[in-house]
């Protein structure tokens, strides 16, 4: 989590949400990184996670990231929660819970629907202080 806190601030110096996401290999090496990008590049994909997992997928010239796990400071959204099952991640590790769009178990908990070809195990909370406090002090400045 701490490296996707030094990328969440990488997002938050280019004037986008501070979120910051980095997929891990089973062996815990870091296969791919993101930030927010959707400021910098226009690109209303260009979410941390989405960008991760692209990255991760490149490098293992895959799509299919099974036992890989996907390390955020913000819990995904819909359309993140989305590329975690198009992508069949096998775990996501957040930080702060989002009571406003969160799809990992505080809004919806599409990553873990019964009706879903694939589900993805959640743990939250994972310094859940500090990814809160990087989005507070983000929208304290910005609003």
């Amino acid at each position: 989590m701490g490296r996707a806190l030094e990328l969440a601030a990488l997002a938050a110096a280019a004037g986008d949400v501070p979120v910051g996401a980095v997929v891990l290999a089973p062996d815990g090496a870091v296969i791919g990184e993101g930030w927010n990008v959707r400021e910098a590049e226009g690109d209303p994909t260009g979410h941390a996670e989405v960008v991760a997992l692209r990255a991760a997928a490149a490098t293992l010239g895959r799509w299919r990231l099974e036992d890989c796990t996907l390390v955020v400071t913000l819990e995904p959204c819909p359309m993140c929660a989305g590329a975690l099952l198009l992508a069949r991640i096998g775990r996501v590790a957040l930080g702060a819970w989002d009571p406003k769009a969160g799809a990992c178990g505080s809004v919806w908990d599409l990553v873990r629907d019964r009706r879903a070809t694939h589900r993805v195990e959640v743990i939250g909370g994972v310094r859940e202080r500090e990814c809160s406090q990087a989005l507070l002090a983000f929208f304290a400045d910005h609003r």
